[in-house]
C-alpha cells in the first residue's frame, strides 16, 4: 500500500496526506503552519473570528515563509442570540477571577464579530489553497464561489447524519472528528454529546456510506495512528494535539509542560471558555465553573467575555485560567520541530504499511523562523 498516495495528496499536490488542525487561541502560529506545509503536509490557519485585515496579515506571514499550499478554517453557524440575564450571570461568575488577576470587575463590551461574507471575501481575494469549515454545512452558493476560484473545501462531521448533509452541500472532503479530538466539537446536528463517536468507529462508518473522501481526526499522534486511519479507509489524517509541543507552536511553556504530564483522563469537555463544547485539559477555571455552564451565554459571546482573562493568564503563564485545548492523546506529544515529526511519522507509516514513504519529495525550504507568540486571540476554530 502506498500510504501517501491518496485523493487528498493528488488534489492539493502535497507529498503527505497529513493536515494540521487549525489550532486556535495561540498555538496555531503562521510559523507552525508554514513549517508543516514545507515538510510536505498541509498547514492550517484558524480564521474563525479575527477581523478581515488581521486575517490577511496572517495569510501574508505564512506566504512569506512558504510557497506551498495551506488551509484556512472558518466557523459557520453564526452567533447565539444574546441573553442579558446570561451575560450578567457570566460577568458575576468571572468577576472573582478577574479580581485575582488585577483586572476590572467587568470584562469589556464584546466587539461585533466580522460577517462570514467578509472573511469569505478574504479567502477569494487571497486565493488560498483550501478552506475548512466547522459548526455547519456551507451554503452551496459559497461553495460554488470557492470551487470557481480553485479552492479546495473541507467540512467537519462528528456523526453520519452530519456527513450526509456535508456531502449533499458539495464539499470536496469531510473531516471525521472523533470523540478523542481536542478543541471545539464540530457537532451541528443534535447535542455535542451525541457526536462523541470514536475515530475507529466513525471513519469506517463514513467511508461505507459517503462517497466524498474522508479525513480522520482525533487521537492520532504518530505513524501508528496514521497507518490505522489509512487502513480504515481515510484519504487523509488531521492532527492538532500532536503539534502543540513543537517549538513553532505558540503554546506557552507551562501549557506544553502540562501536555506531557497529562493522560487520556486528563481532558474533559467544557463550554466555559467560549460557550461551545470543546475538549480541554482540566484546570481550576474549568472545574470551578463546571456546575454553572448552563448559566453561561453561547458562542461567541462567552469567548469574548473570557478573552481578557485568557490573555493575561497566557502572558503570566497561569494555566489555571488558560484555555488548554488538548485531545486525549496529549501525553504522546513530543517537543520536536514539526518537520522532524512529519518525517518520523512518514517512516513509521511506510514501515507498517509496507510501502514507500512518499511518491513525492517535500520541497526544499529555508528553516522557518521560530517566533511563537503567546496569543490568546478570540478565535473559535477547533483543532484535533
Amino acid at each position: 500500500m502506498n500510504w501517501s498516495h491518496t485523493a487528498l495528496t493528488e488534489r492539493l499536490d502535497i507529498p503527505y496526506p497529513i493536515i494540521q488542525a487549525p489550532l486556535a487561541g495561540g498555538p496555531g502560529t503562521p510559523q507552525l503552519a508554514a513549517a508543516i506545509s514545507n515538510a510536505g503536509g498541509l498547514g492550517s490557519l484558524a480564521g474563525g473570528y479575527p477581523q478581515p485585515e488581521a486575517l490577511r496579515q496572517a495569510i501574508a506571514e505564512i506566504r512569506a515563509l512558504t510557497d506551498r499550499p495551506f488551509a484556512v478554517n472558518l466557523a459557520l453557524g453564526g452567533a447565539a442570540p444574546g441573553d442579558p440575564a446570561r451575560l450578567a450571570r457570566a460577568r458575576e461568575l468571572l468577576a472573582p477571577y478577574r479580581a485575582e488577576l488585577g483586572l476590572p470587575p467587568e470584562s469589556p463590551v464584546p466587539p461585533e464579530p466580522p460577517g462570514f461574507e467578509e472573511l469569505l471575501d478574504v479567502m477569494m481575494a487571497e486565493r488560498v489553497a483550501a478552506v475548512s469549515f466547522i459548526f455547519g454545512a456551507p451554503d452551496t452558493v459559497y461553495l460554488d464561489l470557492l470551487r470557481d476560484a480553485g479552492i479546495v473545501t473541507f467540512g467537519t462531521a462528528t456523526h453520519l447524519l452530519e456527513a450526509i448533509v456535508l456531502e449533499e452541500s458539495g464539499v470536496d472532503f469531510i473531516v471525521a472528528q472523533g470523540a478523542e479530538a481536542g478543541g471545539h466539537r464540530g457537532t451541528f446536528i443534535g447535542h455535542p454529546e451525541q457526536g462523541l463517536v470514536g475515530i475507529l468507529t466513525l471513519v469506517p462508518l463514513l467511508t461505507k456510506h459517503i462517497r466524498v473522501p474522508i479525513v480522520a481526526g482525533g487521537g492520532i499522534m504518530d505513524g501508528r495512528g496514521i497507518a490505522a486511519a489509512r487502513i480504515l479507509g481515510a484519504a487523509g489524517i488531521q492532527m492538532g494535539t500532536a503539534f502543540l509541543a513543537c517549538p513553532e507552536s505558540g503554546a506557552s511553556p507551562a501549557y506544553k509542560a502540562l501536555l506531557s504530564e497529562g493522560s487520556e483522563i486528563a481532558t474533559t469537555l467544557s463550554r466555559v471558555f467560549t460557550g461551545r463544547v470543546g475538549r480541554v485539559l482540566r484546570n481550576r477555571l474549568v472545574n470551578e465553573l463546571h456546575p454553572h455552564e448552563a448559566d453561561l451565554p453561547g458562542f461567541p459571546l462567552q469567548l469574548f467575555l473570557t478573552e481578557e482573562l485568557r490573555q493575561v493568564a497566557a502572558e503570566r503563564d497561569l494555566t489555571d485560567f488558560m484555555a488548554l485545548w488538548a485531545g486525549q492523546g496529549c501525553h504522546l506529544s513530543e517537543n520536536r520541530p514539526a518537520a522532524e515529526l512529519i518525517a518520523a511519522w512518514a517512516g513509521q507509516a511506510a514501515t507498517l504499511l509496507g510501502g514507500e514513504e512518499s511518491s513525492r519529495e517535500p520541497p526544499a525550504a529555508e528553516p522557518v523562523a521560530q517566533k511563537p507568540p503567546v496569543d490568546e486571540s478570540p478565535d473559535p476554530a477547533c483543532f484535533i
